[in-house]
């Protein structure tokens, strides 16, 4: 199929904007978005040499995609191929640094420039490629494409507001789409919008997310702070954005009244914020300390600030009740199924788009629930911690909905099958 023209001029106006990419580089570089020590890479640059036999690239945005990767990079390195795999932020980098198992490598993604992506494919020669999500950039099919790369979506997702927007553009995505050998949505929703934008091969495998390994925790860690906080009405608000933390604190202050002894634990989705969030709490009069200088919860603690990477497996297990954030502002909301699977009883606003089939099905087992406006968050969690039982139910059917909703690697690795590498058989 001959390329739109406005597929063409994207990769001639991106060839043309390359120069572009030491100031835009240099800008995310003080805004702390990017490694410094490894900056090249978004150019294309590494100083790894690529293991021999075969490999497979595995892309994904941030820390939410990076975790849908998981499991099939497990799986790929099983099968005795290289997972390569690549991400664009920072935090994602940390928490892959932990968790990758040993044959697979991490690289920050190229900008999807051209030369940088060309350059990318040249020294890593991936037999294969599978793609996250929403992941589209179109350099970056393209060039992988012309490379010989087999191609996946894996846990496919269409917003209704990418589908309406990208409707507005219907030769352009379809070019995209039909480069890829099959894309595996994540729900019957997700699935026909993908068919209905030109995707020729799509398949309904689930949502990878309900699959997604426990999150980890440093069981000494644990020990010591559940004896720190013994006896306390404790939560978390958890990946929340900035305008969650003044609401954390609103809930906490009306929850306090009732249980004096109540602590919440904050975990910005940006950990980079920590300081200003605790400047932010400590003029509304809270107490609080902040886990990224060491400091330790005691009695008076009122707001424990968990800005750490790579840690909210361990705050989950101490918490019996999560907030999710992003879901009373910024929208979509974050991945309820983490704090689920470790049977929390999870609570969120009514902005969860992103999310919304795991939503949906937490939210009619009972083991999650809408708390509609910001005001009503307080009395929410004092309803909850008056009634253990009420908790305890919440908590067991939200894990009780993960263990039912899973499957969905095995569905897609069925699926794959045929276009990944067997060992052996790399470039």
């Amino acid at each position: 199929m001959t390329a739109p023209l406005s597929l063409i001029g994207y990769r001639w106006a991106s060839f043309l904007a390359t120069p572009l990419a030491g100031p835009i580089l240099a800008m995310r570089l003080r805004r702390g978005k990017e490694d410094s020590r490894r900056v090249g890479e978004r150019r294309g640059l590494t100083g790894l040499v690529r293991p021999p036999g075969p490999l497979v690239w595995l892309h994904g945005a941030s820390v939410g995609e990076a975790g849908v990767l998981l499991p099939f990079v497990e799986r790929i390195t099983r099968m005795g191929a290289t997972a390569l795999v690549t991400t664009t932020t920072v935090t994602s980098a940390a928490m892959l640094a932990q968790r990758l198992p040993a044959g697979a490598l991490h690289q920050y993604a190229p900008l999807d420039s051209p030369v940088f992506v060309r350059r990318f494919i040249k020294r890593w020669r991936p037999d294969a490629a599978l793609v996250a999500e929403s992941e589209l950039w179109p350099n970056m099919i393209v060039e992988l494409k012309r490379s010989k790369s087999r191609l996946a979506m894996i846990n496919g997702r269409i917003s209704e507001r990418s589908f309406r927007r990208w409707g507005r553009a219907p030769r352009f995505i379809a070019a995209l789409l039909g480069e890829f050998d099959v894309c595996l949505a994540r729900s019957e929703e997700d699935g026909d919008r993908l068919s209905t934008l030109g995707a020729p091969n799509v398949l309904v495998a689930g949502d990878i997310k309900f699959d997604a390994p426990t999150l980890p925790a440093d069981r000494r860690e644990l020990a010591e702070l559940a004896g720190l906080t013994s006896g306390r009405q404790m939560w978390i608000a958890a990946s929340t954005h900035e305008g969650e933390e003044m609401i954390a604190a609103a809930a906490h202050k009306r929850l306090a009244q009732v249980f004096p002894d109540a602590l919440t634990l904050i975990a910005p989705r940006h950990p980079e914020r920590g300081e200003w969030i605790l400047r932010q709490l400590e003029e509304q009069g809270l107490s609080c300390a902040l886990r990224s200088r060491g400091e330790t919860i005691g009695p008076g603690t009122a707001v424990y600030i968990c800005d750490t990477i790579g840690e909210l497996g361990l705050f989950y297990r101490l918490a019996g009740v999560v907030f999710v954030g992003k879901s009373f502002v910024a929208g979509g909301g974050q991945n309820p199924i983490e704090p689920a699977r470790l049977a929390s009883a999870v609570l969120h606003g009514p902005m969860v788009g992103n999310f919304a089939d795991a939503y949906a099905a937490l939210d009619e087992a009972g083991g999650a629930l809408t708390v509609e406006r910001p005001e009503d968050l307080g009395e929410t969690l004092i309803a909850l911690f008056a009634n253990a039982a009420r908790l305890r139910a919440m908590a067991r059917a939200a894990g009780d909905t993960v263990e039912r909703r899973a499957g969905a690697v095995d569905r897609s690795m069925g699926a794959l099958r045929a276009l990944l590498p067997s060992a052996g058989a790399g470039r």
